[in-house]
């Protein structure tokens, strides 16, 4: 059930008191990605502010700062950053993820979740996500994608998973051979 705050008022703890209302009762990972998406829409809008040192770009690749790590590990909220000709590996996510924009642009790429381990991977049509936008970005069983900036500012997205991703192992895809390692992103600085 959705906060009874206004927009207006809607802010960091009203999502996370919202998201755990939503992964205690929602039945289906496609009614938590639906409901998560629903109340990130309302989170961009409110005129969300975010501390500057949760929004700086590192020099020297993509980070994710956390926001809010639930106490059992059931989600997460994660302030992500890309500075101008930053991108991501080819990757996965192993739990399902929301995405939404709350500024510059995210240039996405998704890819055909491979079969075998030594095909190449198949991109699909790329998408570039803007302020305001969200999108489910993963689900346990079909999620590989390249994310990166799109834009000539950094990029600073609101991603909530339904896992600590910063410890989370997931893997990391050479979409040339389809080869696969594996990974954790930890929290960065």
């Amino acid at each position: 059930m959705p906060s009874t705050e206004s927009t207006q008022t809607y802010d960091l703890d009203a999502f996370v008191a919202d998201l755990e209302r939503v992964v205690a009762t929602a039945t289906t990972e496609r009614e938590v990605t639906e409901r998560v998406a629903e109340r990130l829409r309302v989170l961009l809008t409110s005129g969300l502010q975010l501390p500057e040192e949760t929004t700086t770009p590192l020099p020297d690749r993509y980070v994710m700062r956390p926001l809010y790590v639930a106490a059992d590990g059931r989600f997460s909220i994660a302030c992500a950053v890309w500075n101008v000709g930053q991108r991501t590996p080819v990757h996965g996510h192993e739990t399902w993820g929301v995405v939404g924009i709350h500024s510059g642009v995210e240039h996405e790429v998704p890819y055909v979740k491979p079969t075998r381990p030594d095909e190449p991977l198949r991109s699909l049509p790329a998408h570039d996500w803007t302020p305001g936008e969200v999108t489910v970005c993963c689900t346990k069983d079909d999620d590989v994608h390249m994310v990166a900036c799109g834009g000539d500012v950094p990029c600073i997205g609101i991603h909530v998973y339904g896992a600590d991703i910063g410890t989370l192992s997931r893997r990391t895809y050479d979409p040339d051979t389809g080869a696969v390692s594996w990974f954790v992103s930890r929290w960065g600085g």
